[in-house]
């Protein structure tokens, strides 16, 4: 009898585990979908939120890069502007400025110094001698200024009646011209000569004669023909 009774509690416990035991995986089961479904979930959106960012940065960068074309161009056509108003290129075409300048140099011309200030000695300048476009461009340099006396004689040159040192191997000049006698300059001429002394149309005759201001296009600032030349340019 006892020993039934102790068959009949073992054979009750081992119901009952196997009854908790499939509860508990009937209760444990169902619930392994819905955390596939909803990790799935917040796995896509995690996805489509870094495709999402990624757009957006690719979208950014390009317009980005659009801007700084943008810029680039607009600075670039900005400069060329401001090149086309304040400089210009020439030719020498003459020998009037040997050895200085020789024939076929070629320059860029500072257009806008004279439009804020006035030619000074030793200026290097582009003048015309007449107000038409079509007149030949010239380079000399300056010598008499508004209100100066110019005088050659003896080969050497007298401003105000002084001997006006230069400070570089000239050489004497044979032939004075209109200067011979003394030039007085009006307001807004200039007396030019050429660095070839001997051998340079410039305002010793009638042709050239003392240069206005209003027909002076700007002053020699950059060669950049030839190249071993090539720089600011040094009177």
């Amino acid at each position: 009898m006892v020993k039934l009774l102790k068959l009949k509690n073992a054979l009750d416990k081992k119901i009952s585990k196997v009854s908790k035991e499939g509860t508990i995986t009937t209760a444990i089961v169902p619930l392994f979908p819905l955390w596939e479904n909803n990790y799935g979930n917040k796995k896509l959106e995690r996805i489509s939120q870094s495709t999402g960012s990624k757009e957006k940065f690719e979208n950014e960068k390009v317009r980005s890069s659009m801007r700084w074309v943008f810029q680039i161009m607009v600075t670039l056509v900005f400069a060329a502007v401001v090149a086309i108003m304040m400089f210009q290129t020439v030719t020498m075409q003459e020998s009037s400025m040997e050895p200085t300048i020789s024939v076929g140099d070629r320059f860029f011309i500072n257009r806008a110094v004279y439009k804020f200030s006035s030619p000074q000695r030793g200026d290097m300048i582009v003048f015309r001698t007449s107000a038409s476009d079509d007149a030949a461009l010239h380079i000399r340099r300056v010598i008499g200024l508004p209100g100066e006396t110019v005088q050659i004689t003896g080969g050497r040159i007298l401003i105000n009646g002084e001997v006006y040192n230069e400070g570089k191997d000239f050489p004497m000049i044979t032939n004075p011209g209109l200067a011979a006698t003394a030039v007085t300059l009006e307001s807004g001429e200039y007396f030019v000569l050429g660095d070839n002394r001997n051998n340079s149309e410039d305002s010793r005759y009638a042709d050239i004669g003392m240069v206005r201001k209003r027909y002076i296009v700007g002053k020699i600032w950059f060669t950049c023909s030839p190249f071993e030349k090539l720089g600011f340019t040094k009177g």
